[in-house]
């Protein structure tokens, strides 16, 4: 039994210690004086956000390992960085319309943070798009795409400090006071967690899968 195996149900059960207080955490944070209630969503949708980047990293990192030295756990690791980017960046991509329509009167508005969220997110799909349908040699291909998804995180982070945005810019989440940065951090331990535990379970489903695969092979050589 390897490591990442033993650290599983351990992670597991912390993320679920995590997440079973959160909700109470949240409510009790005080309102934010202009948007109200509908600014809680904001102890979700940000630690979403920051698990669909770490997902981004995990597969750009991996892709380019992958590329550099073909090794089949780094291409198991990138696979399933993009497949968590791609169901974090869902979430974000969700709750932030439901949040700016009660804060700020409009779903969607194609300022350069929403634009490039959406493109970082529409990266992740084209990789698992090519990951099924591309083939043979898909890997190299969509390791490329991995390498590219990931070198727009730090573009879609920072863009709304040099371009006019409806979004804030990123001395928000330093300068908040005690009362939210509590929930808030919480919440990002509990996202981190449950993001390291379904990659840690991700990982091991897709190498035991390509060792049947390599096995079903070899019966029919």
């Amino acid at each position: 039994m390897t490591l990442a195996t033993r650290l599983v149900p351990l992670l597991a059960i912390a993320t679920a210690l995590m997440f079973a207080p959160a909700p109470f955490m949240i409510y009790g944070a005080p309102l934010e004086s202009t948007m109200g209630v509908i600014q809680k969503i904001f102890y979700f949708h940000v630690p979403a956000a920051t698990a669909a980047f770490m997902g981004a990293i995990v597969c750009g990192v991996a892709s380019a390992l992958f590329l550099w030295r073909r090794n089949r756990l780094a291409d198991h690791f990138a696979l399933s960085g993009a497949e968590l980017a791609v169901l974090f960046g869902l979430i974000m991509l969700v709750t932030g319309p439901l949040w700016a329509r009660k804060a700020w009167g409009i779903w969607w508005q194609w300022d350069v943070r929403l634009t490039t969220a959406l493109v970082m997110w529409m990266v992740f799909v084209s990789y698992l798009l090519v990951r099924r349908f591309g083939g043979p040699g898909s890997e190299m291909m969509s390791a490329v795409v991995g390498v590219f998804g990931m070198a727009l995180v730090p573009f879609v982070y920072i863009s709304v400090n040099f371009w006019r945005t409806i979004h804030p810019t990123t001395n928000v989440v330093p300068s908040l006071p005690a009362s939210m940065m509590w929930p808030f951090g919480w919440s990002m331990i509990a996202f981190t967690l449950l993001f390291t535990t379904l990659l840690l379970v991700r990982v091991r489903l897709e190498t035991n899968r390509a060792m049947l695969e390599d096995a079903y092979v070899a019966m029919e050589d």
